[in-house]
């Protein structure tokens, strides 16, 4: 809760231990990223690091118990109702960490979409898992998501009534993958008309592709806009653009409704990443958005997408 306003972060990462973000993401290969470790180069990584005043050091493993243990310790010190946890290794062993405070944290499918019997194994996720709805990492994808092949697992969406939270945009921020045939979410189009009652959640802003998601927003209803991580990338486009004014375009183009309050946290020393949140209240604030407003974004835009209440 901030400021009397109850607060459902839609976009976490429940940290994964033994491994990178392969690890994190089962059925993804994500070694495409370069070092910055050279001398003379600025690391974009490093830079975020302080600029938010985050804790330098290794990412902190514990076993999953003590691990979920101490984000739900974390959220209930910072106010947070309740957390989505987009990857987490799998989906039994996500299912597993969403049990142990099933009020409180709330699990998304990763199914790898091009594997043997996928929507088969989304099913499962839904029915046997619990998960509430379907993450991809499209960038990661060498096939295009608007893919007639692909076409079950909407279906499965759609029959489940979830929703589908795809990254698109820059993937794994500095040093990342830049392009390719997912790269923006326009790619969304198709699909969105094929399937109007699935809802699809682009998040950070469209991560580079701004403009494209408005479009994409203007002439799909049933596509929403997450606001998460520190969306630095707006530093290195072309023109001058903030998250300030992300926030006064979108709200302008699609309205409240459709704007969906997240963090991207992940994992410790870090934490629950509170200042992001700070951060995006206080836009809201200073742009004069009515409270109701503020509360549709922070709890019950995405309340009602998930049918927690």
């Amino acid at each position: 809760m901030i400021q009397g306003v109850k607060v459902l972060d839609v976009h976490n990462h429940f940290p994964v231990a033994g491994g990178g973000l392969e690890s994190w993401f089962p059925g993804y290969s994500l070694n495409k990223r370069v070092s910055f470790d050279l001398k003379g180069i600025q690391n974009p990584q490093e830079v975020w690091r302080k600029a938010f005043n985050f804790e330098s050091g290794n990412v902190e493993f514990q076993s999953d118990e003590v691990a979920a243990e101490r984000w739900f310790q974390d959220i209930n010190e910072k106010g947070i109702e309740k957390v989505v946890f987009v990857s987490g290794g799998g989906d039994e062993r996500l299912s597993k960490i969403i049990s142990r405070h099933p009020d409180r944290f709330i699990g998304f499918a990763h199914v790898y979409p091009f594997e043997e019997n996928a929507a088969e194994k989304l099913e499962k996720a839904i029915t046997e898992y619990g998960m509430k709805g379907y993450k991809l990492l499209a960038p990661a994808f060498n096939i295009p998501l608007n893919d007639k092949s692909l076409y079950p697992l909407w279906e499965v969406c759609k029959a489940y009534d979830i929703p589908v939270l795809s990254h698109f945009g820059i993937l794994g921020a500095g040093g990342g993958v830049p392009t390719g045939v997912n790269i923006s979410p326009m790619i969304l189009e198709q699909i969105a008309l094929d399937f109007p009652t699935v809802n699809f959640i682009v998040p950070h802003f469209g991560a580079g592709y701004p403009t494209e998601l408005l479009h994409l927003c203007w002439t799909r209803p049933n596509v929403f806009v997450d606001s998460s991580g520190s969306n630095q990338w707006v530093r290195w486009m072309a023109y001058d653009l903030t998250l300030t004014d992300l926030f006064r375009k979108f709200y302008q183009t699609i309205g409240p409704e459709r704007i969906l309050f997240a963090s991207d946290s992940s994992s410790f020393p870090r934490g629950y990443s509170y200042t992001y949140l700070e951060e995006q209240h206080k836009i809201m604030r200073f742009l004069g958005f009515p409270e109701r407003d503020i509360e549709k974004i922070l709890y019950k835009n995405s309340a009602a997408l998930l049918k927690v209440e």
